[in-house]
């Protein structure tokens, strides 16, 4: 089976066996630079590299300003949010040109926990200055308030940075990450597969990506091409979606 344009083949499981089929795959957890300062890709670098390895679309997740950002301090909140979103738009634009779709999305920290939140806009952003301090509870109340969804990235993961490396209250998230290619540890991914399991949450799979040539192992595949975000997100939230693992 080819490969078209826009679209992957995904290998799956079932009852019978394995089998292929025609899937378009998307990225859900993906840094810039220098927007993040942890990446070494540019927009324009991980458009191309998506797009050649089959990807449908991607959504741009870079760290948000009380992340590891690379955001210059001191500027005003219109300056920064302006640094913060070039990554996204930088990858649109090349997206645009290879026929990659490119949805815009953050990684928000709370005290090192981390959460990807989906179907905000740069405007929604730029109208809300002082939006990097709120607690866990405050911005999973002020996403879903806008109609954006709040899923816990690579919960379980232990590093300096991170001061509770453990799923938050169930009720503030909307889907959960199990599994993350960043995770070397493979019991950190079924540890979150269990949380989701016993809390009835949503999955979802992630590259965690930094750099265009890394093994691209994570995101999710449906089987319609995505008209927007809110596609992507629907399909997490009823499970209409293959987790891409490697």
């Amino acid at each position: 089976m080819p490969i078209a344009p826009a679209y992957g083949i995904l290998t799956v499981k079932s009852p019978e066996g394995r089998f292929s089929k025609l899937l378009y795959l998307y990225e859900t957890h993906l840094h810039t630079a220098p927007v993040s300062r942890c990446a070494e890709a540019t927009p324009r670098e991980q458009a191309k590299a998506y797009k050649e390895r089959g990807y449908a679309g991607i959504i741009v997740t870079d760290h948000f300003l009380n992340g590891n950002t690379g955001c210059p301090k001191g500027l005003s909140w219109a300056d920064a949010m302006t640094f913060f979103c070039s990554g996204y738009e930088a990858a649109k634009a090349e997206g645009d040109k290879l026929g990659l779709d490119v949805f815009f999305g953050l990684e928000y920290a709370v005290r090192g926990t981390e959460f990807l939140l989906y179907g905000l806009t740069p405007e929604f952003l730029f109208n809300h200055p002082g939006m990097d301090t709120l607690s866990a509870a405050q911005i999973s109340a002020l996403t879903r308030s806008a109609g954006g969804y709040v899923a816990q990235a690579h919960p379980y993961r232990s590093a300096w940075w991170i001061e509770r490396p453990y799923p938050v209250d169930p009720g503030l998230i909307d889907g959960i990450e199990t599994f993350n290619a960043g995770n070397f540890d493979p019991e950190i991914n079924a540890l979150a597969h269990e949380f989701a399991e016993l809390n009835r949450l949503p999955a979802q799979s992630g590259t965690d990506s930094h750099f265009a040539e890394q093994p691209f192992t994570g995101g999710v595949a449906l089987r319609e091409r995505a008209g927007d975000i809110f596609d992507i997100i629907n399909a997490i939230k009823t499970g209409r979606v293959e987790l891409i693992t490697p």
